[in-house]
């Protein structure tokens, strides 16, 4: 996961993928220009908790979960879910990775829950 998406992957033959996305505002675009740098980490950060709620809604459905990815956006996920109880009874584990191609991800998935 990183902060523009994240791959939800169920652990099935095969693994099923789901991708949440995020949709965070673009500096290039030009509608920066008249708006000041705070306004627009603001929005971004309303924006990137709606995101992290989006994954919540996900995640609560299951009893063991890793987060991993190459941007700390899974430990800021992580840190979101601690705050709420729903979350207590999950296992959740964040884990650093590099940049994944989709199949590495369905690797890694496997290989994280054969050892566990």
């Amino acid at each position: 996961m990183d902060h523009s998406n994240a791959n939800v992957m169920e652990l099935a033959d095969p693994i099923v993928t789901q991708t949440v996305e995020s949709i965070l505002s673009d500096p290039a675009n030009g509608k920066g220009i008249f708006t000041g740098e705070s306004q627009m980490n603001n929005k971004n950060q309303q924006k990137l908790s709606g995101f992290y709620t989006k994954l919540g809604d996900v995640i609560k459905d299951y009893e063991e979960v890793v987060l991993f990815g190459p941007t700390n956006a899974k430990t800021e996920l992580f840190n979101k879910l601690q705050e709420d109880l729903q979350f207590d009874q999950i296992k959740i584990e964040v884990l650093e990775a590099d940049k994944m191609t989709e199949n590495q991800q369905h690797a890694f998935v496997r290989n994280y829950f054969s050892k566990s």
